[in-house]
């Protein structure tokens, strides 16, 4: 149970009231900053403005997904009050206060340092990444069927990066009849995909490896599908960057020429919104336990 700890929540998409939800029916006391449009409210949670909220009492604070924009704004689609966080906001914390954000930037990282709180990237998390695994599949598969004439099964389909998300995708992708390779940089991934039964490539000869893609999905963080790469797909290739934004792909050039480049870092929120916000709030409730309230009783 979560009986005493007060928390701010600011911000989020459908995934934050899934969080909202189950931290409420565990007793915390949750103060909602930008969800003044929504409807629903839980017992025990208050949509308040930031200017109300007395931050000294706040024991956590719990961000979207994204965190903040690099000027510290927060995404609010139940609100269209600009909320910014700030470090004279985090400053005003007890010592012990926790924040939580999905992934941060220079920004966000900065702030909390000034301030010396204990900043938590749920999503450089092992287990929340798996867990989001599979809707991202999920959203994955359903994007390759809406925008492609062909089927999934006998298509020519390159995954780059064997991260938990391409090891997921991969082998959803090869159940389901594709011919997979997998391009990866680390020598313990290569044997992992050939220990999967696909074909492995280095992502250094990616030139050579394009020239018969049906689908290319791409989940590493870097420009890696740029234009000399995407100059030698077929023109009918379809490629799914799965990479936070902005992505790894060079999709000026891809549209220049005529090939479909989609940028898709946040699948779990927009196919499956509801498992997604259950997987962080299951995530967040034991670390809620496990470190805040044990720092708070000391």
């Amino acid at each position: 149970m979560l009986t005493g700890l007060q928390i701010a929540v600011i911000g989020g998409d459908a995934r934050q009231l899934e969080v909202i939800r189950k931290l409420a029916e565990l007793d915390a006391r949750l103060s909602l900053i930008g969800f003044e449009q929504l409807d629903h409210v839980f017992s025990g949670v208050y949509k308040e403005k930031l200017s109300e909220i007395n931050f000294s009492e706040v024991d956590a604070i719990i961000l979207p997904v994204t965190g903040t924009n690099p000027e510290g704004q927060v995404d609010t689609i139940f609100s269209n009050e600009e909320v910014i966080l700030t470090e004279d906001i985090i400053l005003k914390t007890p010592a012990y206060c926790t924040i939580y954000s999905g992934i941060s930037n220079p920004y966000l990282d900065n702030i909390t340092k000034k301030a010396n709180r204990k900043l938590v990237k749920l999503f450089e998390r092992n287990d929340v990444a798996i867990y989001n695994s599979i809707p991202t599949v999920e959203g994955t598969i359903m994007m390759a069927i809406q925008h492609t004439e062909f089927t999934i099964h006998g298509s020519n389909v390159a995954v780059l990066g064997l991260g938990r998300v391409g090891m997921s995708v991969a082998r959803a992708f090869h159940h389901l009849g594709a011919k997979v390779k997998v391009g990866a940089r680390k020598t313990e991934h290569l044997a992992r995909i050939a220990e999967m039964g696909l074909k492995p490539f280095h992502l250094n000869d990616l030139d050579i490896e394009v020239k018969d893609l049906d689908i290319c999905i791409n989940t590493v963080p870097h420009l890696i599908v740029n234009a000399a790469i995407i100059q030698k797909m077929p023109p009918h290739t379809l490629i799914i960057d799965l990479a936070s934004k902005p992505g790894g792909t060079d999709f000026r050039y891809a549209e220049k020429r005529g090939i479909k480049a989609l940028l898709a870092p946040s699948l779990p929120g927009i196919v499956a919104p509801k498992t997604a916000g259950q997987i962080l709030g299951n995530v967040l409730t034991q670390l809620l336990e496990d470190d805040v309230l044990k720092r708070k009783e000391k």
